[in-house]
């Protein structure tokens, strides 16, 4: 039985190779490929940095200070880890082997246990003070800043 199931599994596998097409890459192509991962990273840590700075600003202008500090708070709470997130990345696109799938994900999981930690910080040290509407709102801006990105570049190619 035993013996069935593994070539099974060893025709399954001939299958799978079979439909992989493997991409060579030239350097100059790989090369473009790594400016461009670099260039849309540091785009999406600004835009989302910019979404939060903006509701920030709006939630100061409606609620007051307490407001545009929660915002920020809020804000800063996701863009610092994957800021760094992004960082590690941005370093990763100069080697040759560039970043493995294992490495990102832990990274993201650690990016959002640094989100969740930096919350919990939020309201130790915030208590009373937090205008809790405005943190979320700010946080949920920052997370959502790359579509302002997606935004830009759909409308440039709906321009050409």
């Amino acid at each position: 039985m035993t013996d069935i199931l593994q070539a099974e599994r060893d025709a399954w596998r001939l299958n799978q190779q079979a439909d992989v097409k493997v991409v060579h890459l030239t350097d100059e192509e790989r090369s473009r490929l790594d400016a461009r991962a670099r260039r849309e990273l540091v785009e999406a840590v600004l835009a989302q940095a910019a979404f939060g700075l903006v509701v920030a600003l709006i939630s100061g202008w409606v609620g007051g200070v307490a407001a545009l500090l929660s915002a920020l708070a809020g804000s800063l709470c996701y863009l610092l880890p994957n800021t760094l997130f992004a960082a590690r990345l941005f370093v990763a696109t100069f080697r040759p082997s560039g970043s493995s799938p294992i490495v990102f994900l832990v990274g993201e999981m650690l990016k959002l246990l640094a989100t969740v930690l930096l919350l919990w910080v939020v309201a130790r040290e915030g208590g009373d003070r937090v205008n809790w509407l405005a943190c979320l709102v700010g946080l949920i801006a920052t997370l959502k800043g790359y579509l302002l990105v997606m935004f830009v570049r759909l409308a440039k190619a709906r321009k050409k």
